[in-house]
């Protein structure tokens, strides 16, 4: 990135930030009408055999991530001009993907204002240390770490933790606004789930249900993952940090297939969304596509993004991410730098 890239990138932007209501209720209704369907047909799959019941389960997963970018959207108050429809139906996706609106909107617009930071980490974002930081660290930190990066944790148990569990409980100093929509958040997933329970029977619908839910969650939780953490990310301190620089260079450009491109709501042009969190979803491949130094930006395939299984620390003078394999010959002793104290 240029300085004078880094200047008119926003302008060039601004075109595609506004909201259309009519395309807006059409993936509504593309995206809800068929999870309820899918979801639906895999209850009645589960006469015939559980597996059976995994093929529409793991479409419904899709189309359950596909209404997750619909709640993020109107987190940003990008899916529609108004902001009390952005509330109301961000809201019921919300109970949809067991995301409380205004707890994750908050977190969220952490996110967006220090990806990258590395003076800045802890809100909205995946646990990164750098090479000196870990090789500081106690052995008990360093053994979290490493229990935490496992993609078998991270991807396995990580949409219990963090859906189930930490989605329930509102943040230390939340307002009351925030700290109200999160119990009226959880009241209406308690009152959906005891509904369905009562309607399909409590099994069937913890099968069903469990399903989707672990699917998606897993998909999600990798979305974000490498959408920040791919070879040659952006991580600055706070002094050399640029939001734009940190937008275009440190969010991937996730090239899908057109299927799965649908299925995650065009959230792999990442790098348009954090450059203007304003431009909603259906939107995004054409900002890309009609942004010149866009094109430019980082870019990941599905067999090219397998090897960010791989990257667990930043190496602050390499500028790239590596592997716990690579750092295996330097010992504690040789790190210069202790771990940062909000870490």
């Amino acid at each position: 990135m240029t300085t004078e890239n880094t200047k008119t990138l926003k302008k060039q932007v601004a075109p595609f930030e506004k909201s259309t209501t009519k395309e807006s209720v059409w993936q509504i209704i593309n995206t809800v009408g068929p999870f309820i369907i899918l979801w639906y047909l895999a209850y009645k799959s589960l006469s015939v055999s559980f597996w059976l019941s995994l093929v529409p389960a793991v479409i419904a997963a899709g189309f359950l991530t596909r209404i997750f970018i619909i709640f993020h959207d109107c987190t940003h108050h990008s899916f529609f001009k108004n902001r009390k429809a952005n509330r109301a139906v961000g809201t019921a996706m919300g109970v949809l993907t067991l995301f409380p609106f205004d707890q994750w909107g908050h977190e969220h617009s952490v996110h967006h204002a220090t990806s990258g930071n590395l003076d800045k980490r802890g809100t909205g974002d995946i646990w990164t240390l750098t090479v000196d930081e870990y090789l500081a660290a106690p052995l008990k930190l360093r053994i979290a770490y490493r229990i935490y990066r496992n993609p078998i944790v991270m991807l396995g148990l990580g949409p219990i933790w963090v859906f189930l569990i930490k989605n329930r409980f509102n943040r230390k100093g939340a307002r009351k606004k925030e700290r109200m929509n999160t119990y009226l958040t959880n009241v209406l997933i308690l009152l959906l789930a005891g509904l369905l329970s009562w309607a399909v029977g409590w099994q069937e619908f913890l099968l069903v249900q469990g399903s989707i839910f672990w699917i998606s969650g897993a998909a999600g939780i990798w979305l974000f993952y490498v959408q920040h953490t791919f070879e040659d990310s952006y991580f600055e301190e706070d002094k050399e940090w640029e939001y734009v620089k940190a937008a275009v260079e440190g969010s991937s450009f996730y090239k899908l297939p057109k299927l799965l491109q649908f299925l995650t709501g065009n959230i792999g042009f990442h790098h348009v969304h954090h450059l203007s969190p304003r431009v909603p979803n259906y939107k995004l491949e054409e900002a890309h596509e009609k942004t010149e130094p866009l094109k430019n930006v980082p870019t990941i395939t599905l067999a090219t993004s397998l090897k960010s299984i791989r990257f667990r620390l930043w190496d602050e003078q390499r500028k790239n991410f590596v592997s716990f394999k690579e750092i295996k010959h330097l010992t504690k002793n040789s790190a210069s730098v202790q771990a940062k104290p909000e870490l």
